[in-house]
Protein backbone atom coordinates (compact mmCIF):
# COMPACT_ATOMS: atom_id res chain seq x y z
CA UNK A 1 0.00 0.00 0.00
CA UNK A 2 1.14 3.29 -1.09
CA UNK A 3 0.34 6.21 1.00
CA UNK A 4 -2.77 6.92 3.22
CA UNK A 5 -4.56 3.04 4.01
CA UNK A 6 -7.53 2.79 2.52
CA UNK A 7 -9.77 3.22 5.74
CA UNK A 8 -8.29 6.86 6.14
CA UNK A 9 -8.91 7.97 2.75
CA UNK A 10 -13.02 7.05 2.44
CA UNK A 11 -15.86 7.43 4.87
CA UNK A 12 -16.54 3.44 4.66
CA UNK A 13 -18.82 3.94 0.95
CA UNK A 14 -17.72 1.08 -0.97
CA UNK A 15 -17.49 3.35 -4.11
CA UNK A 16 -14.15 5.26 -1.93
CA UNK A 17 -13.25 2.49 -0.54
CA UNK A 18 -13.03 1.07 -4.25
CA UNK A 19 -11.26 4.12 -5.35
CA UNK A 20 -8.62 3.88 -2.85
CA UNK A 21 -8.12 0.74 -3.39
CA UNK A 22 -7.56 0.95 -7.29
CA UNK A 23 -5.33 4.12 -6.30
CA UNK A 24 -2.92 2.25 -4.05
CA UNK A 25 -2.77 -1.18 -6.44
CA UNK A 26 -1.82 1.04 -9.55
CA UNK A 27 0.22 3.33 -7.67
CA UNK A 28 2.38 0.59 -6.41
CA UNK A 29 2.36 -1.00 -10.23
CA UNK A 30 4.07 2.40 -11.16
CA UNK A 31 6.54 1.92 -8.37
CA UNK A 32 7.49 -1.29 -9.21
CA UNK A 33 7.42 -1.52 -12.96
CA UNK A 34 8.34 2.04 -13.64
CA UNK A 35 11.44 2.20 -14.14
CA UNK A 36 11.47 -0.61 -17.28
CA UNK A 37 8.38 1.68 -18.81
CA UNK A 38 8.02 4.77 -20.75
CA UNK A 39 4.25 5.18 -20.50
CA UNK A 40 1.13 3.90 -18.59
CA UNK A 41 -1.97 3.43 -20.39
CA UNK A 42 -4.93 3.64 -17.76
CA UNK A 43 -8.58 2.32 -19.12
CA UNK A 44 -10.52 4.55 -17.90
CA UNK A 45 -14.10 2.85 -17.97
CA UNK A 46 -12.44 0.54 -15.17
CA UNK A 47 -11.79 4.11 -13.10
CA UNK A 48 -15.53 6.10 -14.52
CA UNK A 49 -16.95 2.84 -13.39
CA UNK A 50 -16.42 3.49 -9.39
CA UNK A 51 -18.22 6.95 -9.70
CA UNK A 52 -16.34 10.23 -8.77
CA UNK A 53 -14.00 8.01 -6.34
CA UNK A 54 -13.04 6.31 -9.31
CA UNK A 55 -11.82 9.66 -11.53
CA UNK A 56 -10.17 11.10 -8.18
CA UNK A 57 -8.24 7.82 -7.88
CA UNK A 58 -7.45 8.22 -12.03
CA UNK A 59 -5.92 11.79 -11.29
CA UNK A 60 -3.68 9.79 -8.60
CA UNK A 61 -2.31 7.10 -10.64
CA UNK A 62 -1.42 9.76 -13.54
CA UNK A 63 0.06 12.03 -10.91
CA UNK A 64 2.33 9.13 -9.80
CA UNK A 65 2.77 8.58 -13.48
CA UNK A 66 4.42 11.99 -13.96
CA UNK A 67 6.21 11.81 -10.39
CA UNK A 68 7.81 9.17 -12.08
CA UNK A 69 8.66 10.04 -15.27
CA UNK A 70 5.98 8.64 -17.12
CA UNK A 71 3.79 9.84 -19.93
CA UNK A 72 0.25 8.95 -19.83
CA UNK A 73 -1.90 7.33 -22.75
CA UNK A 74 -5.79 7.90 -21.27
CA UNK A 75 -7.22 4.65 -23.01
CA UNK A 76 -10.94 5.53 -23.56
CA UNK A 77 -11.29 5.04 -27.24
CA UNK A 78 -13.25 8.11 -27.66
CA UNK A 79 -15.41 8.68 -30.40
CA UNK A 80 -18.36 10.70 -31.45
CA UNK A 81 -20.26 13.16 -33.97
CA UNK A 82 -17.81 16.25 -34.00
CA UNK A 83 -19.43 18.24 -31.34
CA UNK A 84 -19.18 15.75 -28.86
CA UNK A 85 -15.85 14.93 -30.10
CA UNK A 86 -14.34 17.95 -29.25
CA UNK A 87 -15.36 17.87 -25.31
CA UNK A 88 -13.64 14.42 -25.59
CA UNK A 89 -10.66 16.16 -26.81
CA UNK A 90 -11.16 18.85 -23.84
CA UNK A 91 -11.78 16.31 -21.10
CA UNK A 92 -8.44 14.29 -22.43
CA UNK A 93 -5.73 16.68 -23.20
CA UNK A 94 -7.17 20.14 -23.04
CA UNK A 95 -9.55 22.72 -21.13
CA UNK A 96 -12.97 24.14 -20.88
CA UNK A 97 -13.89 27.80 -20.55
CA UNK A 98 -16.59 28.23 -18.17
CA UNK A 99 -18.48 31.74 -16.92
CA UNK A 100 -16.25 30.70 -13.13
CA UNK A 101 -13.18 30.33 -14.75
CA UNK A 102 -11.00 27.57 -16.84
CA UNK A 103 -10.99 23.93 -15.79
CA UNK A 104 -8.42 21.67 -17.11
CA UNK A 105 -9.03 17.94 -18.00
CA UNK A 106 -7.24 15.50 -17.76
CA UNK A 107 -4.00 16.67 -18.92
CA UNK A 108 -2.91 13.10 -20.39
CA UNK A 109 -0.08 12.87 -23.12
CA UNK A 110 -2.38 11.27 -25.65
CA UNK A 111 -5.54 9.42 -25.57
CA UNK A 112 -6.93 6.55 -27.70
CA UNK A 113 -9.59 7.60 -30.34
CA UNK A 114 -12.44 5.60 -32.07
CA UNK A 115 -12.18 6.87 -36.19
CA UNK A 116 -14.77 4.91 -37.36
CA UNK A 117 -17.20 7.94 -37.50
CA UNK A 118 -14.52 9.40 -39.90
CA UNK A 119 -12.25 11.84 -40.75
CA UNK A 120 -15.22 15.23 -39.14
CA UNK A 121 -15.30 12.85 -36.02
CA UNK A 122 -11.46 12.53 -35.32
CA UNK A 123 -10.69 16.41 -36.32
CA UNK A 124 -11.50 18.12 -33.46
CA UNK A 125 -9.75 15.53 -31.48
CA UNK A 126 -6.83 15.57 -33.48
CA UNK A 127 -7.33 19.88 -33.19
CA UNK A 128 -6.85 19.34 -29.04
CA UNK A 129 -3.84 17.23 -29.27
CA UNK A 130 -2.15 19.80 -31.78
CA UNK A 131 -2.91 22.12 -29.16
CA UNK A 132 -2.18 20.82 -26.74
CA UNK A 133 1.31 19.18 -27.71
CA UNK A 134 0.00 16.05 -27.44
CA UNK A 135 -0.60 12.52 -29.47
CA UNK A 136 -3.49 10.62 -30.62
CA UNK A 137 -3.47 6.75 -31.07
CA UNK A 138 -6.51 6.20 -33.77
CA UNK A 139 -7.68 2.39 -33.84
CA UNK A 140 -6.92 0.67 -36.81
CA UNK A 141 -6.33 -2.97 -36.30
CA UNK A 142 -7.14 -3.80 -32.55
CA UNK A 143 -6.29 -6.84 -30.54
CA UNK A 144 -9.34 -8.51 -29.92
CA UNK A 145 -10.93 -11.81 -32.15
CA UNK A 146 -14.09 -9.69 -33.33
CA UNK A 147 -11.86 -6.90 -34.51
CA UNK A 148 -11.81 -9.55 -38.06
CA UNK A 149 -15.35 -8.84 -38.20
CA UNK A 150 -15.17 -5.17 -39.31
CA UNK A 151 -11.47 -4.25 -39.54
CA UNK A 152 -11.17 -6.75 -42.04
CA UNK A 153 -13.97 -6.32 -44.11
CA UNK A 154 -12.71 -5.85 -48.20
CA UNK A 155 -13.72 -2.58 -49.93
CA UNK A 156 -12.59 -1.61 -53.34
CA UNK A 157 -8.74 -0.27 -51.83
CA UNK A 158 -8.33 -3.05 -49.20
CA UNK A 159 -9.61 -4.03 -46.12
CA UNK A 160 -10.86 -1.57 -43.84
CA UNK A 161 -7.96 -1.82 -41.82
CA UNK A 162 -5.96 -0.30 -44.67
CA UNK A 163 -8.82 2.64 -45.14
CA UNK A 164 -8.42 3.54 -41.24
CA UNK A 165 -4.43 3.73 -41.85
CA UNK A 166 -4.22 5.87 -44.58
CA UNK A 167 -6.74 7.98 -42.63
CA UNK A 168 -4.56 8.20 -39.65
CA UNK A 169 -1.68 9.42 -42.29
CA UNK A 170 -3.51 11.77 -43.60
CA UNK A 171 -3.29 13.31 -40.25
CA UNK A 172 0.26 13.34 -39.63
CA UNK A 173 1.65 16.21 -40.60
CA UNK A 174 -0.90 17.68 -37.80
CA UNK A 175 1.12 15.89 -34.77
CA UNK A 176 4.70 15.86 -37.09
CA UNK A 177 7.96 15.80 -34.24
CA UNK A 178 10.25 18.56 -35.06
CA UNK A 179 13.38 15.73 -34.98
CA UNK A 180 12.16 12.12 -35.47
CA UNK A 181 10.26 12.05 -38.27
CA UNK A 182 7.76 10.44 -36.31
CA UNK A 183 4.04 11.74 -36.09
CA UNK A 184 2.24 11.87 -32.86
CA UNK A 185 -0.99 10.81 -34.71
CA UNK A 186 -0.79 7.16 -34.17
CA UNK A 187 -2.37 3.82 -34.61
CA UNK A 188 -3.31 1.18 -32.32
CA UNK A 189 -2.20 -1.96 -34.23
CA UNK A 190 -3.09 -5.22 -32.36
CA UNK A 191 -0.29 -7.70 -31.59
CA UNK A 192 -2.11 -10.55 -31.51
CA UNK A 193 -2.38 -10.21 -35.60
CA UNK A 194 1.31 -9.71 -36.16
CA UNK A 195 0.68 -10.84 -39.69
CA UNK A 196 -1.04 -7.14 -40.78
CA UNK A 197 1.65 -4.54 -39.11
CA UNK A 198 4.06 -5.16 -42.16
CA UNK A 199 2.06 -3.45 -44.31
CA UNK A 200 0.26 -1.08 -41.89
CA UNK A 201 3.82 0.39 -41.45
CA UNK A 202 4.00 0.85 -44.97
CA UNK A 203 0.87 2.65 -45.24
CA UNK A 204 1.63 4.78 -41.96
CA UNK A 205 5.61 5.29 -42.20
CA UNK A 206 5.39 8.42 -39.58
CA UNK A 207 2.61 6.84 -36.93
CA UNK A 208 3.75 5.76 -33.79
CA UNK A 209 2.14 2.22 -33.24
CA UNK A 210 0.46 1.12 -29.42
CA UNK A 211 0.29 -2.12 -29.87
CA UNK A 212 -1.78 -3.71 -27.08
CA UNK A 213 -2.17 -7.56 -27.11
CA UNK A 214 0.80 -8.93 -25.70
CA UNK A 215 0.89 -11.62 -22.58
CA UNK A 216 -2.17 -12.09 -21.44
CA UNK A 217 -3.78 -12.39 -25.10
CA UNK A 218 -1.35 -13.90 -26.77
CA UNK A 219 0.49 -11.77 -28.68
CA UNK A 220 4.07 -12.06 -28.27
CA UNK A 221 6.40 -9.10 -28.33
CA UNK A 222 9.14 -10.91 -30.24
CA UNK A 223 6.92 -10.76 -33.80
CA UNK A 224 6.84 -7.54 -33.89
CA UNK A 225 9.85 -6.32 -35.09
CA UNK A 226 7.78 -4.47 -38.50
CA UNK A 227 6.61 -1.92 -35.89
CA UNK A 228 9.76 -0.30 -35.15
CA UNK A 229 10.68 0.28 -39.04
CA UNK A 230 10.50 4.14 -38.67
CA UNK A 231 12.97 3.98 -35.78
CA UNK A 232 13.33 2.24 -32.15
CA UNK A 233 10.78 5.38 -30.90
CA UNK A 234 7.88 4.49 -33.48
CA UNK A 235 6.01 1.67 -30.83
CA UNK A 236 4.78 1.54 -27.56
CA UNK A 237 3.88 -2.43 -26.56
CA UNK A 238 1.44 -2.32 -23.95
CA UNK A 239 1.05 -4.97 -21.65
CA UNK A 240 -1.07 -4.53 -18.47
CA UNK A 241 -2.31 -8.07 -17.06
CA UNK A 242 0.72 -9.99 -18.02
CA UNK A 243 2.49 -7.41 -15.30
CA UNK A 244 -0.02 -6.59 -12.86
CA UNK A 245 -1.03 -9.65 -12.27
CA UNK A 246 2.74 -11.05 -12.18
CA UNK A 247 4.41 -12.40 -8.85
CA UNK A 248 7.22 -10.41 -9.45
CA UNK A 249 5.55 -6.99 -11.96
CA UNK A 250 9.05 -5.40 -11.71
CA UNK A 251 10.84 -8.37 -13.20
CA UNK A 252 8.03 -9.04 -15.76
CA UNK A 253 7.82 -5.51 -16.96
CA UNK A 254 11.94 -5.75 -17.03
CA UNK A 255 11.64 -8.92 -19.37
CA UNK A 256 9.86 -7.16 -21.55
CA UNK A 257 11.61 -4.29 -22.24
CA UNK A 258 14.46 -6.38 -23.14
CA UNK A 259 12.46 -8.63 -25.64
CA UNK A 260 11.37 -5.06 -27.06
CA UNK A 261 14.78 -3.72 -27.17
CA UNK A 262 16.44 -7.22 -28.82
CA UNK A 263 13.10 -6.93 -31.83
CA UNK A 264 12.93 -2.86 -32.06
CA UNK A 265 16.58 -2.88 -34.01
Amino acid sequence: MIGDSVTDWTDGSPAEAAGAAVSAHCRRIIELAGPSCVAVKPQLACFERLGWPGWKALEEVCAAAREAGLLVIADGKRGDVPVSARAYGQAMVGFTETPFGRISGLDADAFTANPLLGEDALEPMVEAAESAGAGVFALVRTSNPGAADVEDLPTPDGPVHEQLARMVDRFGDRLAGKESGLSGMGAVVGATAPEHIARLRELMPRAMFLIPGVGAQGGRAEDLGAAFAAGRAAALIAASRSIAGAEDPAAAAEELRETVWSVSG
